[in-house]
């Protein structure tokens, strides 16, 4: 339990830093702050009320071997709390044994979100535009706001492209699981023979890059200003604010952000500079990842960016994900697309935290077997 004495011990530290007038005056460093005190307090909880359940506990099995206590009532209602509470005592070892698995570092952060018309021409632009309504109502259900940075419309009221910021607690906890291929397969509103068609999506979440993280040379950077012609179905922007940010330009890194959300040519140029830094982090860490798989001599698909990973079918009012089993794998796609993703999410986590504690089982029998 070092591990979680150790987290204990910084939880304190933080409370402690954050009444610090330093730290408050440090916007930066308050904020890590909040968010680290956020991302312990469950378990701190947990911890305290497992302090409180064993003294309960202690204070029932002293009340049962007291010779004077002759009520059976008493000794009925004693039973069954130490019952009660050595139960919940085993609840609670298991949601710490939870809680003390691996954690992702991005979880807190806010992130970029980039869908992109994919296989299906027209109709592919209307699932783009099917999704980012998905994910508008299921942050709009845990508080987080999603902002339209940047979208390609198309006549029908499709995008090719949809480019969006979405703030607030735990934002890339809540969407980290969407990256990559969705797939839809419904009859699309111009199909006059009622076939089924099948087109693609592809979802890119991105998690804000930290400070340092990412050195932006500001001189591989092109600034292009010009006219918005407004996104996401937002009132059009008539001034010259909208902002083209190209990094490295005309070269195999090039990468191209446009943001014209804002009002303000300032705003749309630190939102432009902020999502090419969140792209540079991204694609680091990818080639990072590629090279530790390359060292691993394995693939791991459930990282690949390009694999196919939810179906959602109109015919059959079916959303299938794809890294699921079971029951887990099925939900209703009315209630889907109405923004209840949070079945789906916490199928995915509990299935993650199931593979990372069969991980860990299996290296604690390893270590054993080597003593041996």
């Amino acid at each position: 339990m070092s591990r979680l004495n150790e987290l204990v011990s910084e939880f304190g530290l933080v409370e402690r830093r954050l009444g610090d007038p330093q730290a408050l005056a440090d916007g930066r460093e308050y904020a890590r702050l909040t968010r680290r005190h956020r991302e312990l307090l469950p378990l701190v909880t947990l911890v305290r009320e497992r302090e409180q359940a064993e003294a309960d506990l202690s204070g029932a099995r002293e009340l049962l071997q007291d010779p004077d206590m002759r009520d059976p009532d008493m000794k009925e209602l004693a039973q069954l709390e130490v019952g009660g509470l050595q139960a919940r005592l085993a609840e609670i070892e298991a949601e710490l044994e939870v809680l003390l698995l691996p954690t992702d570092p991005d979880d807190g952060k806010d992130v970029i979100l980039e869908l992109r018309a994919g296989a299906g021409g027209a109709e592919a632009g209307l699932f783009v535009m099917d999704l980012l309504r998905m994910y508008e109502r299921y942050a709009a259900g845990l508080n987080l706001k999603l902002n339209v940075l940047d979208a390609a419309e198309s006549d029908l009221g499709g995008a090719s492209k949809v480019v969006a910021e979405v703030t607030g607690d735990f934002a890339f906890r809540a969407l980290k699981w969407e990256r990559g291929v969705h797939r839809v397969q419904r009859v699309p509103a111009t199909e006059s023979q009622g076939r089924i068609h099948t087109s693609t999506a592809t979802v890119a979440v991105l998690p804000e890059a930290e400070p340092g993280e990412v050195n932006l040379d500001l001189s591989e950077v092109r600034i292009d200003v010009f006219r918005s012609q407004g996104a996401g179905g937002q009132g059009v922007n008539t001034t010259d604010s909208a902002v083209r940010a190209v990094y490295r330009a005309g070269t195999p890194d090039e990468i191209m952000v446009i943001c014209q959300d804002g009002r303000s040519q300032i705003k749309n140029r630190e939102k432009a500079l902020q999502v090419l830094t969140a792209r540079l982090a991204e694609r680091e860490r990818a080639a990072r990842e590629a090279q530790e798989r390359q060292e691993r001599a394995s693939q791991v698909g459930s990282g690949d960016r390009s694999e196919k990973i939810r179906t959602y079918n109109y015919p059959q009012n079916r959303v299938t994900d794809h890294r699921l089993e079971g029951e887990d794998k099925n939900h209703p796609l009315d209630a889907v697309m109405a923004g209840g993703l949070a079945p789906v999410v916490s199928a995915l986590a509990r299935a993650q935290r199931e593979e990372q504690l069969l991980a860990m089982s299996q290296e604690g029998a390893e270590d054993q077997h080597g003593a041996a």
